[in-house]
């Protein structure tokens, strides 16, 4: 971990007005950056850090104040902010200091809520290039993300190719899966379908936690394996209590309650239904001739990152990018690890992922 949360640098950068593929256009964007690391003179030691979907800007911590990926990120860790200068952005349309649908609308001085118009991944992208030119960077060493963030990293190497240098996108895809769709759905209705949404104008009040909380469990069940949730639950009760009582509670629906209700006390419903549209509209085949002349437009170096056990975004994805990328001659890599994490790996796993990521940094 960073040794003192001094390090960490937080910042709001003023974008101004957005167009969005979408048509719309947000007047008045502002988007949450941290900070870690010093910037060298020439500029050229910027690592991007891209979040997954309930993530934040808030990467690398300390012991008070942990961030999600203070087992990677850090003085002599694998992306040692000794050498690097790490920057993390709350994604457009997040809940967490930057832009989204609880921001204040400059127009009607409320809350957007149901009129935040919908975000694409490309619109993420989009605005983290402009904040950095905000903030004087024009290039940048690595783009590094899981998940929702490796589609970001893919659209970064896609959108700016002479911009970046290395592109690291872990468990992620091309173009998300029809099952991925379809989870996501669910969750999507079980938020609408809460009589507290009120058609996304909820604001001020708490808004849907029951239906964000379901959400948030169908999310676990789809980020973790069975072979992790048989050796951590197994069948055993949570109360002492017939398993046949209605009464009772497994401890594996006990956790995956905990989970919900954590997610709901810091993470807003509509954010979270448009980061789910986000994902599901991403296909960086979409209007550029389909995925192989998408991928023609990447100038970086690639290393993809898999998970055999990824049962939301399989390993097999992972394959169809790093084959077509070879196949058009760039310099792909492909490193495929196993956990009983399974799609959670990537915030997990880092003793063994750190090694591969340092190694190629070094190149």
């Amino acid at each position: 971990m960073v040794t003192s949360v001094d390090t960490v640098t937080k910042k709001t950068v003023a974008v101004g007005p957005v167009a969005l593929e979408c048509g719309e256009t947000l007047q008045d964007v502002h988007i949450a950056v941290e900070t870690v690391g010093k910037l060298s003179v020439d500029r050229d030691n910027v690592v991007l850090v891209c979040h997954a979907l309930t993530g934040d800007a808030h990467a690398v911590g300390d012991e008070r104040d942990p961030g999600w990926w203070d087992g990677l990120i850090g003085p002599g860790r694998y992306i040692d902010t000794n050498r690097y200068f790490v920057v993390t952005t709350n994604v457009l349309g997040g809940c967490n200091g930057s832009t989204g649908p609880s921001s204040i609308n400059p127009a009607t001085g409320r809350p957007y809520g149901s009129s935040f118009p919908p975000v694409t991944i490309r619109d993420m992208v989009h605005v983290q290039y402009r904040t950095l030119q905000k903030m004087g960077i024009d290039r940048v060493h690595t783009i590094v993300g899981g998940s929702m963030g490796g589609m970001q990293v893919l659209e970064w190497g896609i959108l700016y190719p002479e911009a970046v240098e290395n592109l690291i996108p872990i468990a992620t895809t091309a173009a998300l899966s029809p099952m991925a769709i379809a989870y996501n759905d669910i969750g999507r209705q079980a938020i609408m379908s809460d009589p507290d949404w009120q058609g996304g104008d909820y604001y001020p009040g708490p808004g849907p936690k029951k239906g964000l909380a379901i959400a948030r469990m169908v999310g676990m069940v789809t980020y973790r394996t069975d072979t992790l949730f048989h050796q951590r639950f197994q069948r055993r009760l949570q109360t002492n209590v017939p398993e046949w009582s209605r009464d009772a509670t497994f401890q594996v629906e006990s956790y995956l309650r905990y989970q919900g209700e954590k997610l709901v006390n810091r993470f807003d419903a509509n954010s979270y239904l448009c980061l789910l549209k986000a994902m599901d509209t991403h296909d960086v085949g979409r209007g550029r001739g389909g995925m192989a002349a998408a991928l023609s437009k990447i100038r970086s170096r690639a290393l993809i990152i898999g998970i055999e056990e990824d049962r939301l975004f399989q390993i097999e994805e992972q394959r169809t990018l790093y084959r077509e990328l070879r196949e058009q001659g760039k310099d792909a890599q492909l490193w495929e690890l196993r956990s009983p994490y399974g799609h959670d790996a990537f915030l997990i796993e880092y003793e063994k992922m750190g090694p591969v990521i340092r190694e190629f940094l070094e190149g």
